[in-house]
């Protein structure tokens, strides 16, 4: 990563920091398909014990299933839960993120919520939210030589986080090949730091405290293309420009960037990890209004 570049003025908001003020306009409040109000409706029976036996466990279970299909009240509940420890562990994080998720739908309550609990833009959603990953093709021969080379440390960490992300492990270990050949302490001239090369003002808006801390910095790098992969649809060479160029460089030039670093970049990104596309969360954010017109380098 090279250069930094600010969120569009459309994604900013006070409350959510640009990870997850807005989804798309088009979204009603509360929206979300009829089985989802029924879902929530059975989990708050289940979580206050109206009728059944209490399990705030299982009232988890179906929130987090009417929460995936876009229910916001669902969303709110689960973030309720998680924040105070009910059913299972307490993550503040992933609640904030729900909060968030929610307010942005209309959901008053949520709203409410995100002035105590701004949402953390590192942390990842529940597992149950998440859609699946397809299964990878056998990595290039370029990215299984971390298995039993000097990024094998790295790569045992890529392979736990990054599903926590609904990143491909591949993906994420391409980038780090490609920014700092697994080295933990890389320094750019720039002042890109780490193993994915996170500039200061990317450290910050991912809330990354120490980025030369291996951990931190690929939680950073996976939240940092979690977002890239939503704003870009999913088009991975986009997000590679971007990544290296900052998302306004793309949309400004209509593609990948004339920089010939940037190019350079996106064919060693495409080398080592053969796939154009990859899976999204689409109610993270609002994607581009230029996808139509973005442009890809010639290979």
């Amino acid at each position: 990563m090279r250069r930094a570049s600010g969120l569009p003025v459309t994604l900013l908001c006070a409350a959510a920091a640009g990870v997850v003020c807005a989804l798309a306009a088009s979204a009603a409040p509360g929206a979300g398909p009829p089985d989802a109000a029924a879902l929530t409706a059975e989990a708050a029976r289940l979580e206050h014990g109206e009728g059944v036996p209490r399990d705030p466990a299982a009232a988890r279970v179906l929130y987090c299933q009417a929460a995936r299909a876009g229910h916001a009240p669902a969303q709110h509940a689960l973030g309720w839960m998680l924040a105070n420890g009910r059913g299972g562990a307490r993550d503040d994080g992933a609640a904030s993120l729900l909060f968030a998720l929610a307010a942005a739908q209309g959901h008053a309550q949520a709203q409410a919520m995100l002035r105590l609990t701004p949402p953390d833009p590192a942390a990842p959603l529940p597992a149950c939210m998440l859609p699946d990953l397809p299964s990878t093709a056998p990595a290039p021969e370029a990215l299984l030589r971390y298995r039993d080379g000097p990024g094998q440390r790295v790569g045992l960490l890529v392979d736990r986080l990054a599903p926590q992300f609904n990143i491909d492990p591949e993906l994420a270990m391409a980038i780090i090949a490609v920014e700092s050949a697994y080295n933990a302490r890389a320094l750019s001239p720039k002042n890109a730091q780490g193993l994915m090369q996170l500039i200061p003002e990317t450290a910050q808006r991912f809330s990354v405290r120490d980025a030369f801390d291996a951990e931190q910095n690929i939680r950073g790098g996976l939240a940092y293309l979690r977002w890239l992969l939503a704003y870009f649809k999913g088009d991975v060479w986009l997000v590679a420009a971007a990544y290296n160029a900052g998302e306004q460089a793309v949309e400004r030039h209509g593609g990948v960037p004339p920089y010939a670093e940037t190019r350079d970049y996106v064919k060693k990104i495409a080398k080592l990890y053969k796939k154009t596309t990859h899976p999204y969360q689409r109610d993270l954010l609002p994607a581009t209004s230029q996808i139509p017109h973005l442009e890809k380098p010639r290979q």
